[in-house]
């Protein structure tokens, strides 16, 4: 019997929708652990619960519960997670589990049944509906996976906002990895006014091992692999970095598939189209049992990936630390290639939260009794193992041999660091806040004082004066930007209600401002002559200004420019101070530059947000075609 059927024969009584829904777990043979038990009372008994228990102990039970006891009240609940990905999963597991009549998704590149009572969409979609609606948005509860989000520098304002823009909403609160929840259970309590729960106490249901590894990294791959220790997720700070191991398992033929098993490979790929290039190389990895798994791919092949590795058909996959964001890949053995990240700053060991949000992932409940973390040492510490296991015996020799040292630039980290992120525990969570035209173009469209609510969000989440200062001020600046650009007036008199500020635009029901510059190339493109004979091309170039810059291969791109100048340049007998200044001037390939920027600058004038998002012209696309080339 589904949920749904479950619930019409029901009554809206606690008692009787906790036996209902005991009833139905036990049914499809899941026995309630002592905190899901626990998780389903507090949500029964209406309080805000927060749940912090490791890794694979069935928050996404506690989940199906909270929807479920909100179906009942004829309410509207929603689930957030941080990536399209895991919102589209968790789409399908809620159709299987309640109907898709009773199920919606809404991301930013789709909605689905989006009138739906449960939907399950990304933080910024129901942050949005929060900041333009508040304590009107028909939202009863709200289940928010992946939590430890809050405290992103760029999107932690988007699990923040819900918590102090939706008054009267019922929150879950789930990740493995949160701290001290003090803080937040305040903030909960000063929002809702409803009591807390936070479930704490649950014992890993796959308990972990730790091991350091001196061995080679492909030696340590293969003896995990003999050692019936697969499937092995190895993580690496880059996806050039996984993409490259892959490939070197593959040579090895280090997870060489029995006769059985290429046959189950083959019978589950048969169909799918690989494209040229990637997806040439990634079917002669999965044929092999071998995948690659990061936010880089298409995400019919991250799917694909996915698949097979729940079919249990793959014995590496090859990835970044997306698999610390709730993905089901499940498996066996977590083996860090490394204990320090790139975070777009700077180079640095990992942290607690990121070490065992990562970590967490070993072990797959009903089909492991124990999940296995490796650490893999430096190239130069593993090199410098080997020379003391040689002369082991020859201390002359020993203190004499010249020692590998590591590479210039290196974040250190030894099996130290490694016991020191398995002993540590998370780091306490602090909110952060962003403040940006979408979020007070969303607040105007409420009926009350926008000011008032940014200071609200602004003191929900900081202490520091100066920090509290720099964004109140960036507020007014922005205030001021759409005054100037009559996007907004002051009314005379406030509203009874406190709106001191009218949009003189209308905007659409899920306005925001995810890609600001997608309007500009609209306009600009309405400029254009279409009987111009490179028109079609120009086009590409308006979008290619509108996308992030793909610093690789625009490097490159210059490096092949300035070759091309400096070789004219020594033809004509320039000296070299002169070719060098010259050559300084010399970048990628830019086209339409000047009239885009001249158009970017007009634009904004009527559109101040888009002051924060300068064109980025470019010609990647452009540059294939003219050269004939293909992504192969």
């Amino acid at each position: 019997m589904s949920l749904t059927e479950v619930l019409e024969h029901t009554p809206n009584e606690p008692d009787a929708l906790y036996d209902a829904f005991v009833g139905w777990a036990t049914g499809g043979g899941f026995s309630l652990y002592p905190h899901q038990d626990d998780a389903l009372l507090a949500i029964l008994s209406g309080a805000n619960v927060i749940v912090t228990t490791p890794t694979g102990s069935g928050k996404s039970m506690i989940a199906t519960a909270a929807h479920f006891a909100t179906l009942a009240g004829r309410g509207r609940t929603y689930y957030t997670a941080p990536i399209k990905a895991l919102v589209s999963e968790k789409f399908f597991a809620l159709v299987e589990t309640f109907g898709a009549d009773l199920v919606g998704m809404v991301t930013g590149d789709a909605s689905v049944n989006p009138d739906a009572p449960i939907i399950a969409c990304t933080a910024e979609i129901l942050a949005n509906i929060a900041l333009r609606e508040g304590a009107d948005a028909d939202v009863d509860q709200v289940v928010m996976d992946e939590f430890h989000f809050i405290a992103d520098p760029d999107r932690g304002w988007a699990w923040q906002v819900p918590l102090v823009e939706l008054p009267q909403a019922q929150f879950v609160i789930m990740s493995a990895t949160l701290g001290d929840t003090t803080r937040l259970q305040k903030t909960l309590t000063d929002t809702t006014g409803r009591d807390v729960t936070e479930i704490s106490d649950a014992a890993r249901p796959v308990p972990l091992t730790y091991r350091w590894s001196l061995d080679p990294i492909h030696e340590t791959i293969s003896t995990l692999v003999a050692d019936q220790q697969a499937p092995v997720y190895v993580v690496h700070s880059t996806q050039a970095a996984a993409a490259e191991q892959a490939q070197s398992m593959l040579s090895l033929g280090a997870a060489k598939p029995s006769k059985e098993r290429a046959e189950q490979i083959k019978e589950a790929l048969a169909g799918f189209k690989f494209a040229s290039g990637f997806g040439s190389t990634l079917q002669k990895l999965l044929r092999s049992g071998i995948a690659v798994h990061h936010a880089g791919m298409l995400p019919k092949y991250r799917r694909l990936v996915e698949q097979l590795a729940q079919q249990g058909l793959l014995q590496i996959i090859c990835g970044t630390d997306t698999l610390g964001v709730g993905i089901n890949v499940p498996i066996r053995t977590v083996l860090f290639s490394s204990l320090t990240k790139f975070d777009g700053r700077r180079s640095r060991q990992l942290r607690s939260r990121e070490f065992h949000q990562i970590a967490g992932r070993a072990g797959r409940a009903g089909f492991d009794t124990i999940g296995y973390v490796v650490a893999q040492a430096s190239e130069h510490d593993v090199e410098n193992a080997r020379i003391v296991a040689k002369h082991k015996d020859n201390e002359k020799k020993l203190r004499s041999v010249r020692r590998k040292k590591a590479p210039e630039g290196f974040v250190n980290y030894t099996e130290a660091t490694f016991t020191k992120l398995i002993e540590s525990e998370p780091e306490e969570l602090f909110p952060r806040m962003r403040i940006t035209h979408s979020m007070l173009l969303n607040l105007l469209e409420r009926d009350g004082d926008a000011a008032a609510a940014v200071v609200r969000l602004v003191d929900s989440t900081v202490t520091d004066r100066r920090t509290r200062r720099t964004l109140l001020r960036r507020a007014a600046a922005l205030g001021r930007s759409l005054l100037s650009a009559e996007i907004i007036t002051r009314l005379p008199e406030p509203t009874p209600s406190g709106r001191r500020y009218q949009l003189d635009v209308d905007l659409q029901h899920d306005f925001a401002l995810n890609q600001p510059l997608s309007a500009l190339a609209l306009a600009y493109m309405e400029t254009m002559d279409e009987d111009e004979p490179d028109y079609a091309l120009d086009v590409v170039s308006v979008i290619e200004a509108t996308l992030e810059d793909p610093m690789t291969i625009l490097v490159q791109q210059q490096f092949r420019e300035r070759g091309e100048v400096v070789a004219e340049l020594k033809a004509d007998g320039v000296e070299y101070e002169e070719r060098m200044e010259i050559l300084d001037e010399i970048t990628w390939p830019k086209p339409l530059a000047e009239k885009l920027e001249g158009a970017h600058e007009e634009y904004a004038l009527k559109h101040p947000w888009l002051r924060e998002s300068p064109v980025k012209p470019k010609a990647v696309v452009r540059d294939m075609y003219t050269a004939a080339m293909t992504f192969a």
